[in-house]
């Protein structure tokens, strides 16, 4: 939210006034001028007779339903491609999802393409036009994206995609692979060609609307609209160089969470790119989600400069906190002087690991969840690399405790040699701070194929909320 007058409207359950009026004291402390709270909460909002939603990325989920609805994109079960693989038969498998999540786990045989590098890159991964194509992703939408993608750009090959994803295969007994690294190679120049012409063909099939750079410049200097400078390509090419003040946004990640880019609703949005073939096909996926003002910025990389080092870390915190080196903090806990306190995210926490016998703590809570943490003659905040534990100082110190921070947060103390314990071993709050996906929960907390089946039945579902609801409106192009 650039704009610092841009109006926001804090929401919480109907007897939930502190968390709003948190969330405005920060956004305020922030230079933000125009914040409101909804009267009545949540409850007041469902009983105006719209719905309420759980889950992420809502708007985005939704659309992918809404799109293999009314495109009949064609879907294929997992258990058929493994019959296909035992018949020979000539398909490939491209899974549409960022390379951290690939890498984490992918059905065998899969290739890395994120999902706008689909309609890139595709007839160096399938030239032959009879190969089959199937898109995956880990539950459903950003395998009907990008199939439709492909179609959508009048790719000649069978397309279809994998129904449920990586989801749907662990829930049919098949076994997935782990810590891939197959990703597409450097683009030839046949494939090129015939990308932008069919990009050509998508720009006026959408109506997709171009803007130079002059104009570019005069909307992020405007004062009383939103723009977002959103770049579209693989983000390693962005790390290399890109327009000053624009964004990473790897365009099927923009359209698969909208909301996590562009948190302004109607607000401009300029997708970057250096040919145009990615920002067409995530522009045309925009439009359809309903937003009016999407453009391409015309322009070929002549306006991308190499990053600057990053400027010296300066933070905003209400108070300056007492620091503390992770040897000093080795001797207090020795001595059995201090008490640490993580505000690292709870799957961090768990899976990354803890200074042993540190206690988790969610920052809305603070500071009288650290009642339910032993006294010591000092607590000491910790977290990642000690930047958000720095932040929350001011809130701990509410406590009336003697609180300190350790200097480089647990990076520090990994640094010096010191051990870490996983799990969740002590816990001022519920692990409730975060939305787990499926394959995040632990087998202790909730079983995963039960939480994947939950899931999927939740996407499905979204479509029939999102009309009943009526404050969104999908676009439908012949």
């Amino acid at each position: 939210m650039p704009r610092r007058d841009v109006r926001m409207v804090l929401c919480a359950g109907a007897g939930d006034g502190r968390h709003c009026a948190i969330g405005a004291e920060r956004l305020q402390s922030l230079g933000y001028t125009d914040i409101r709270i909804l009267a009545g909460g949540i409850e007041a909002w469902q009983g105006a007779g719209f719905e309420l939603f759980s889950g992420v990325h809502v708007p985005s989920k939704a659309f992918g339903e809404f799109v293999e609805t009314t495109a009949g994109t064609p879907h294929i079960q997992a258990t058929d491609i493994e019959k296909m693989r035992d018949a020979g038969e000539d398909f490939v498998i491209l899974d549409s999802r960022p390379f951290k999540e690939y890498h984490l786990m992918n059905i065998p045989g899969a290739i890395n393409v994120p999902g706008a590098e689909l309609v890139y890159r595709i007839d160096d991964l399938a030239p032959d036009p009879n190969t089959r194509i199937i898109v995956n992703c880990a539950g459903r939408t950003r395998s009907i994206i990008g199939a439709q993608s492909l179609i959508n750009a009048g790719v000649p090959n069978p397309v279809a995609a994998i129904e449920n994803g990586t989801m749907g295969w662990h829930l049919a007994g098949l076994q997935l692979e782990r810590r891939q690294e197959r990703k597409f190679d450097a683009l030839s120049l046949q494939a090129h060609l015939t990308a932008m012409d069919r990009a050509i063909a998508v720009r006026e099939r959408f109506g997709i609307r171009m803007v130079d750079s002059a104009t570019a410049d005069d909307w992020a200097a405007d004062q009383k609209r939103t723009t977002f400078f959103l770049d579209v390509r693989d983000p390693g090419e962005f790390a290399v160089a890109h327009r000053p003040g624009s964004k990473s946004a790897p365009g099927g990640q923009l359209v698969q969470a909208t909301d996590h880019y562009v948190g302004v609703r109607r607000a401009r949005l300029v997708l970057i790119d250096n040919d145009s073939v990615r920002a067409t096909m995530t522009a045309s996926w925009l439009i359809q989600m309903g937003w009016d003002d999407v453009f391409i910025l015309f322009d070929d990389g002549a306006s991308f400069q190499a990053p600057a080092p990053p400027p010296p870390r300066q933070i905003n915190a209400q108070l300056q906190p007492h620091m503390l080196t992770a040897g000093a903090l080795i001797d207090a806990l020795k001595a059995g002087e201090a008490v640490v306190v993580d505000m690292a995210t709870s799957i961090e926490y768990r899976d990354k690991g803890h200074i042993p016998g540190s206690w988790f703590a969610i920052r809305s809570e603070l500071p009288g969840n650290l009642a339910a943490v032993p006294d010591a003659a000092m607590l000491v905040l910790t977290s990642p690399d000690g930047t958000f534990a720095e932040l929350v100082y001011a809130d701990a110190v509410r406590s009336g405790r003697d609180v300190k921070i350790l200097d480089g947060g647990t990076g520090a103390w990994s640094a010096a040699g010191q051990p870490l314990e996983y799990g969740f071993t002590h816990m001022a709050d519920p692990p409730i701070d975060l939305w787990y996906k499926p394959y995040e929960f632990d087998d202790g907390d909730k079983n995963i194929e039960q939480a994947m089946e939950q899931y999927l039945t939740w996407e499905v579902d979204l479509v029939g909320q999102i009309e009943r609801d009526g404050t969104t409106e999908f676009r439908i192009f012949d």
